[in-house]
C-alpha cells in the first residue's frame, strides 16, 4: 500500500483474502469436534442444560450455544470457497466464544460440568485438548 494513501480494490481484497483465511484458521483449530460428533451431542439432554437462552431461561427455546452449534455443523461441511461474509463473522464469534471460556477453566475434573458441554455446544471438546 502506498504511503498515506487508501488501499486499492486489489489491496483491499488482499486483506480481506489473508483475514478470511486467518479467522478460517482459527476456527478450525478452535472447533476440534466433527459435524457427525456435534451433531449426536447436540441431542442431548446435557446440550440441552447450559446456555444463555434469548428469551431468559423461562422463555424457553434453544440457547445461542446450542443454536451456534447447529450453525458450526453446516459450516464444517460447507466447501470453503462457499463460505460468506456472514459465515465468516460466525466464525470469528466462536474462537471469540471458545478462547474467553476457556480462559474460565475451573478447577478439578471436569468431565460433567456445565462448562464442558457449553463449550461442546459451540464444537470445543476441553478433554481433547
Amino acid at each position: 500500500m502506498r504511503a498515506g494513501a487508501s488501499p486499492t480494490v486489489r489491496e483491499r481484497c488482499a486483506m480481506k483474502a489473508d483475514d478470511e483465511q486467518g479467522i478460517y484458521r482459527e476456527f478450525t483449530e478452535a472447533v476440534n469436534m466433527k459435524p457427525g460428533e456435534l451433531s449426536t451431542w447436540l441431542e442431548t439432554d446435557e446440550s440441552k442444560q447450559v446456555g444463555w437462552h434469548k428469551g431468559g431461561r423461562s422463555g424457553g427455546g434453544e440457547s445461542v450455544g446450542h443454536e451456534s452449534g447447529r450453525r458450526i455443523i453446516e459450516l464444517l461441511r460447507r466447501k470453503r470457497g462457499e463460505l460468506s461474509a456472514a459465515d465468516y463473522s460466525h466464525m470469528r464469534k466462536v474462537v471469540g466464544y471458545v478462547h474467553r471460556h476457556l480462559a474460565q477453566r475451573p478447577s478439578g475434573d471436569v468431565r460433567d460440568t456445565k462448562w464442558r458441554w457449553s463449550l461442546m455446544n459451540w464444537g470445543h471438546d476441553p478433554l481433547k485438548s
